[in-house]
């Protein structure tokens, strides 16, 4: 995908956040009137097409994505995610990888571990 305007600033806006951010949390993030929903879904895509970011569905159905700081030569996501059920906040929490066996005549295509339950910033208040 060629550079636009509206990928940089998304892309931006992703790799400065903590946390993994919704289409419309990005969006209220942006300028106003620098790209529409559609242009950020459509961008959206394309990063995680290009793993650049990666996706993450929260308990509620939400998909949020989050930069892909990690991820040089072997691109994993097999980290847990953590969804605060006080503020809603998804975290990667990238130190932990769960492991699991899946009988040998199953594909995996993709991962999402999410785990639910108060952050520590929640805790503290």
């Amino acid at each position: 995908m060629r550079k636009t305007i509206a990928k940089e600033a998304i892309l931006k806006t992703i790799n400065e956040s903590d946390t993994a951010l919704s289409q419309a949390e990005i969006q209220a993030i942006l300028p106003d009137g620098l790209c529409n929903r559609v242009t950020i879904y459509r961008v959206l895509d394309r990063l995680v097409e290009e793993k650049s970011v990666h996706q993450i569905t929260n308990i509620d159905g939400v998909v949020k994505y989050a930069n892909c700081h990690s991820c040089s030569t072997e691109h994993k996501h097999d980290h847990i995610h953590f969804n605060c059920e006080k503020c809603n906040v998804v975290t990667c929490v990238e130190d932990v990888e769960p492991t699991f066996k899946l009988p040998s005549n199953y594909q995996i295509n993709q991962l999402n571990f999410m785990v639910s339950g108060v952050c520590p910033d929640c805790l503290d208040s």
